[in-house]
């Protein structure tokens, strides 16, 4: 199933079951559609399995949200308890759209704890109390820990499960009645031969033509690239690379100790959750890796570099990424955010030591390159995302390996081989409804909602009605379809920034489409007039220099102006010029960039 189609079933409000190999857009069509309920004044409850997970997507842990906290089991005194606490009343009565992110690492008492909780507090027999569940995951990653040696008081239990481990073994998960959708296009890896090897470990069918290709990239230790990250199994081999190496580098380090607020059980969860350390220890040459998104500043979470100096003024660590770029990183803020007041955050630089990161730790990351040790991997799946975390074989170096590594669950591949079917059939027969049966859907859930009904012109809910690749589309076309999404949300009013966060890509990327689109006469200067305001002199006096000097090269000017507005005002002023100077200009180039870049 293509993204567009998973999107377009998540508005009909049914309850849905994303899922997909990694890579392959969950967390993008999730965005999609928390933009579009967004547009329309709904607030979905944005919420993962696990800490780290719930730092990525800026959202608090389901266990949070529905206040079962650390439960592993809940009696009806439980129940009472937590119905009866206002906050957690007023959350989930105001909640019409709840997402699980990381839904795999779920155990599946905790989610039939949170469909009781939300049938009692929204008094409703149906499924979470009518709340439309979006359960996102891949069960090919990390399962949940099982605890064994837990005594036998299933009397007192109000939800009492027979021994399972995956979450779609619950009683819950059977009432939701889901609707499964699986993603099958790949945006991570575009690698044939390690698509085909990532392939065969799902399907429990790894062979010795795919050992040929991983003893391929097989390295002693002295051989592997310098600030390559080092995934391992274990915490203690983690620990002892990362200090190891720090400590062996020149000078004093550096400490930047982490920050919080608000009630101590929120703020410890955040610092769980939380890939930056409380206490971070940086020297200059230290390797580093980003551990939030931030597009306007050219990182994202995964994004590695070095420490190049400390800045003398602020202190703070100037970062050289392995694009070039150079970074000054300045302290960032982990929320649990409630009726739009923030209950609870941490700060702490978006760092951490990059020589070494727990494989755990790695899921959502997407590396060029990583080295690994895969000889003591202990559960099921565990190489797999290991391994899954590299876009191409090019950038895998493997220290060592066991048999496990290459295994996934029994049990998973066969229930994956279900949801595939699954979800062959919902987009058959999806692909027979009428479009304005759909749309008429997709308003009736709106209204269900209390959300405003809007032209789809209007809001970038357009953008995601075409899928981001086909297989029958050239280069060309590709990109323009691209850059049609951007000018769709350049037409509807966002800013550039407000493109880049929503379309997930930086400012001068957004900025690169706007280019092509005026290359390709497709730009107006009425579609961007309003992101000159409150720069209205700025971009007059800009204009004035470009037309002085006869020329389209931002350089000429920002040596004119005496570099008073950065490169990307520059752009953005060129963009609104009605006259187009000769072919001396940079559009084309930036034309020829994007249609090359797969964005």
């Amino acid at each position: 199933m293509i993204q567009s189609q998973s999107l377009s079933i998540l508005k009909t409000g049914a309850n849905v079951f994303l899922t997909g190999e990694p890579g392959s857009g969950k967390t993008h069509t999730i965005n999609e559609y928390v933009a579009y309920l967004r547009a329309r004044g709904i607030e979905p409850a944005i919420t993962a399995s696990t800490g780290i997970s719930a730092t990525h997507i800026g959202g608090m842990t389901i266990h949070s949200w529905s206040g079962i906290g650390i439960k592993t089991k809940l009696d009806k005194g439980d129940l009472d308890k937590i119905s009866s606490n206002p906050y957690i009343v007023n959350r989930i009565n105001r909640t019409k759209v709840l997402i699980i992110d990381e839904v795999s690492m779920l155990p599946p008492e905790t989610l039939s704890m949170i469909d009781a909780i939300c049938s009692k507090i929204k008094q409703s027999s149906g499924p979470f109390g009518g709340i439309q569940v979006v359960l996102v995951g891949d069960f090919f990653q990390l399962p949940p820990i099982v605890k064994t040696g837990v005594g036998n008081d299933s009397q007192t239990m109000f939800i009492e499960e027979l021994p399972a481990r995956f979450v779609y073994d619950s009683l819950a998960w059977g009432r939701a009645n889901l609707v499964v959708c699986y993603l099958t296009e790949q945006y991570r890896q575009d690698d044939s031969d390690f698509l085909t090897l990532l392939s065969a470990i799902r399907r429990n069918a790894f062979g010795e033509d795919h050992l040929c290709h991983i003893k391929s990239r097989r390295i002693g230790h002295r051989a592997a690239p310098n600030g390559a990250p080092k995934l391992f199994s274990h915490n203690v081999d983690v620990d002892r690379v990362n200090d190891g190496i720090l400590a062996n580098l020149p000078g004093e380090s550096k400490v930047f100790t982490m920050s919080s607020q608000g009630p101590d059980v929120l703020a410890s969860a955040l610092k769980r959750g939380c890939l930056s350390p409380e206490t971070l220890y940086l020297k200059v040459g230290a390797a580093v890796m980003f551990t939030k998104n931030n597009p306007k500043e050219g990182f994202v979470n995964g994004t590695l570099g070095a420490i190049e100096e400390f800045d003398k003024h602020s202190g703070y660590p100037i970062v050289k990424t392995r694009s070039g770029r150079r970074i000054e990183v300045e302290p960032m803020d982990w929320a649990v955010e409630e009726n739009g007041k923030i209950r609870a955050q941490i700060t702490q630089l978006p760092l951490r030591l990059a020589w070494a990161i727990t494989v755990h730790k790695s899921q959502g990351m997407s590396l060029d390159e990583a080295v690994m040790d895969l000889s003591n991997v202990f559960e099921f799946g565990q190489g797999y995302v290991a391994l899954s975390r590299v876009r191409r074989l090019s950038g895998l170096y493997l220290l060592g390996w066991n048999e496990r590594a290459f295994q996934v669950h029994p049990e998973v591949s066969e229930k994956d081989a279900e949801f595939r079917t699954q979800s062959e059939q919902t987009a058959r027969t999806f692909s027979k409804v009428a479009g304005d049966e759909i749309t008429a859907m997709h308003e009736r859930f709106i209204h269900l909602c209390g959300g405003e009904i809007i032209p789809e012109s209007r809001v970038s809910a357009t953008i995601a009605s075409r899928p981001l690749h086909t297989a029958h589309e050239d280069g060309n076309t590709r990109g323009e379809r691209r850059w049609e999404r951007t000018l769709a949300l350049i037409r509807s009013g966002k800013t550039i920034a407000e493109v880049a966060k929503m379309r997930g890509r930086t400012e001068g990327t957004i900025l690169e489409h706007l280019e092509a689109l005026r290359a390709l006469n497709k730009l107006s200067v009425q579609d961007i007039a309003h992101l000159a305001r409150g720069s209205e002199e700025a971009i007059a006096k800009i204009h004035r220099a470009f037309c002085e000097l006869g020329t389209n090269k931002l350089s000429p000017i920002f040596k004119k102006l005496g570099g008073a507005y950065s490169y990307d005002k520059l752009r953005i002023a060129r963009l609104m010029l009605n006259e187009q100077f000769p072919q001396e200009t940079s559009v084309s180039s930036g034309f020829e960039k994007t249609r090359e870049r797969d964005l």
